[in-house]
C-alpha cells in the first residue's frame, strides 16, 4: 500500500497489509513520521532488522514501534512484546486528522494500533444518512462514527456507548477538540445492557450504529459468533424507529459476507421488520484484499434501511 500514500486525506494509514501486501505476517501502520509495525509470523519475526532498514530508507521517521496481540503472540508462539525498536518512543497523546476531523489518541496504549484506520471510508459514507437524525452508536471506542456524524454527516445529536472508560474519555475530549461537545453524549455502557436498558425506556433512534469487536478468533467460534451477532442486531431493531438507518459492522475474518447477510435475513424474520441493505461496504484501498487469501476481506459495514 505503500504506493497509495497520496490518496489520503488524512495523517494515519496503512503500510503493508500482511499476504494483501506479499508480505505475509506482517502489518505496519503509519502516524505521521511514526510507524507501528505487528508480526503473527515467527519468520517475519527474525527479519525485524530488515523492516527497520526498509521504514527508514524510504520515510523520515521519527520512531518504529512494535505492537503486538496477545492472542496472537500465543497462537504463533512469538515470545515478543511492545517494545521500541527504532527512534523515540510515540508520544502518549498523537493528533491525527482524517475526513477533516482531528483525533486525540495513543499509538502505545490505544487499541490495535491507536486507531481503527480500516473505517476511514465507511465512517464518511454513513455520515451522508444522517442529517438531522438521533444516532445512537454501541461500542464507539474514541467517537469516530459519532464525530463523523455530527461534523460530516450534520446529525442532530449522537449517544454513544463503550465499554472501556478510557475509551470514553479520549472520545469526550475528541468532541470536545472539534467543537462538538454539546451535541455528542459519551457514556460508559455493555453492549446488551446498554440496548435493553435503552428498549425498557421507550428510546427509539433515526440511525443505530455496531461496530463490535472482533466475535470469532478461531473457526470453532464462528457459530457462537453469529449467534451474538444475532442478538446485538436484534436488540438494534428494538429501538430504531420504522424507517430507520442500522449501520452493522463485523470485522471477523472468519466470518464471510454471505453468512452475515444471512443473519441479518434470521434478525428480519424473527423481528418481523423488513431490512433494505442499501449499501455493502468493506475496507479501505491501504486495506486491499488478495483473491488468494479471502480472509483479508475481514472487514464487513452494512448499511441497511429497517421498514
Amino acid at each position: 500500500s505503500v504506493g497509495l500514500l497520496d490518496a489520503f486525506e488524512t495523517t494515519g494509514c496503512r503500510l503493508v497489509f500482511s499476504e494483501a501486501d506479499q508480505l505475509s505476517g506482517l502489518t505496519i501502520d503509519r502516524y505521521g513520521a511514526w510507524f507501528l509495525v505487528q508480526f503473527s509470523s515467527l519468520a517475519l519475526s527474525l527479519k525485524q532488522d530488515l523492516v527497520i532498514r526498509f521504514l527508514k530508507e524510504r520515510f523520515p521517521t521519527k520512531g518504529i514501534w512494535l505492537r503486538t496481540e496477545k492472542g496472537m503472540r500465543e497462537a504463533e508462539g512469538l515470545e515478543i512484546a511492545d517494545q521500541l525498536l527504532d527512534g523515540e518512543t510515540p508520544p502518549e497523546h498523537f493528533f491525527l486528522e482524517e475526513n477533516n476531523i482531528r483525533y486525540g489518541m495513543s499509538m502505545v496504549t490505544g487499541q490495535k494500533t491507536g486507531f481503527y484506520l480500516d473505517q476511514r471510508d465507511n465512517r464518511l459514507a454513513v455520515a451522508r444518512y444522517v442529517k438531522n437524525h438521533r444516532v445512537l452508536e454501541i461500542h464507539c471506542y474514541t467517537g469516530a462514527f459519532a464525530l463523523n456524524a455530527i461534523i460530516n454527516g450534520q446529525a442532530q445529536s449522537v449517544v454513544a456507548y463503550d465499554s472501556s472508560q478510557s475509551a470514553i474519555e479520549q472520545a469526550t475530549a475528541n468532541a470536545e477538540l472539534n467543537g462538538v461537545g454539546n451535541r455528542i453524549r459519551f457514556e460508559t455502557g455493555k453492549a446488551y445492557a446498554v440496548l435493553e436498558q435503552l428498549k425498557a425506556d421507550g428510546e427509539q433512534f433515526d440511525t443505530v450504529i455496531l461496530d463490535p469487536p472482533k466475535m470469532a478468533r478461531h473457526r470453532s467460534g464462528v457459530k457462537q459468533a453469529l449467534k451474538g451477532y444475532f442478538s446485538l442486531n436484534r436488540l438494534a431493531f428494538d429501538v430504531l424507529k420504522p424507517g430507520g438507518i442500522l449501520v452493522t459492522c463485523s470485522c471477523s475474518g472468519l466470518i464471510s459476507q454471505q453468512e452475515f447477510e444471512q443473519m441479518l435475513a434470521s434478525v428480519s424474520q424473527h423481528t418481523g421488520r423488513h431490512v433494505q441493505i442499501l449499501e455493502q461496504r468493506g475496507q479501505p484501498a491501504d486495506h486491499p484484499v488478495s483473491p488468494s487469501c479471502p480472509e483479508n476481506h475481514y472487514l464487513k459495514c452494512f448499511i441497511c434501511r429497517v421498514v
